[in-house]
C-alpha cells in the first residue's frame, strides 16, 4: 500500500535523499550525447537544496529556487505562475505531487535537451492524467528504482522505511513510446555520510 497523504494546500515537503539523484545523473551521463559537465540545469522546488547538491557534481551550472523560502539561499519564485523563466539545458525536480503534471508542461517548454521527475510510481496510473499527460507526451524512459527511496515529511535521513515506491520519468528527445528501465541497486555506492550533515530539519 503506497501512502504519502499532504493536504491540499501542503508544500508537498518530502525532501529527496541525494543518492537518488545521483541515480538519475549517472543513467543520463551514460546516454547523453553531450556531456553533463558542459550544460546547464535548473531545480525549481529546491527545499532546502538536497537535490541542487548533487546536479552540481554533475552539470556545468545549476539555479535553483523555491515558491517557499526554506533557508537555503535560494531565489524565492513561482515556477508555475511567474514569468517564465529563461530556457536551460535540463530541467530536474521532485514537483509537488499535486501540481506535477503543471510543472511538467512548463519544465518542457523551457527545456533544450530534457526534464526529469521523480515521482511515486502510482503516478502513472489515473485515466485523467493518462488522457491529460502520457496519451499525447510520454515520457521517453521511466526509471523505476529497484531500492526503496525513503523520504521523510519535513527532513533528510539516511534510516527509515516507506511502503512507497519512486521512478524517474524522464523526456528527452521527441520519442512517442516509453521505454522500461530498472535502477539497479546504487544506494550504497552514491550514497555519502556528508549527505545528511547537518540535514535534521
Amino acid at each position: 500500500m503506497q501512502r504519502r497523504v499532504e493536504a491540499h494546500d501542503s508544500l508537498d515537503d518530502f525532501p529527496t535523499p541525494p543518492w537518488a539523484t545521483r541515480a538519475l545523473c549517472e543513467w543520463l551521463s551514460g546516454r547523453q550525447m553531450r556531456r553533463l559537465e558542459t550544460l546547464s540545469c535548473r531545480e525549481p522546488a529546491a527545499n532546502r537544496g538536497h537535490m541542487v547538491k548533487p546536479l552540481r557534481e554533475y552539470f556545468a551550472s545549476v539555479e535553483g529556487s523555491d515558491i517557499f523560502d526554506y533557508g537555503a539561499g535560494f531565489p524565492q519564485a513561482d515556477y508555475l505562475f511567474g514569468p517564465a523563466p529563461a530556457s536551460v539545458d535540463w530541467t530536474i525536480t521532485n514537483p509537488p505531487f499535486r501540481l506535477a503534471e503543471q510543472f511538467i508542461e512548463r519544465m518542457q517548454a523551457t527545456s533544450r535537451e530534457g526534464c526529469a521527475v521523480i515521482v511515486r510510481a502510482a503516478f502513472l496510473e489515473g485515466q485523467g492524467r493518462y488522457e491529460r499527460l502520457f496519451a499525447a507526451n510520454p515520457p521517453s524512459h521511466v526509471l523505476q528504482f529497484t531500492e526503496r527511496v525513503v523520504m521523510h515529511k519535513g527532513r533528510l535521513a539516511p534510516e527509515g522505511s516507506t511502503a512507497t515506491a519512486y521512478a524517474w520519468l524522464v523526456w528527452m528527445g521527441d520519442s512517442q513510446s516509453t521505454r522500461l528501465n530498472w535502477i539497479a541497486p546504487c544506494r550504497k555506492r552514491l550514497e555519502r555520510a556528508s549527505d545528511y550533515a547537518g540535514a535534521a530539519a
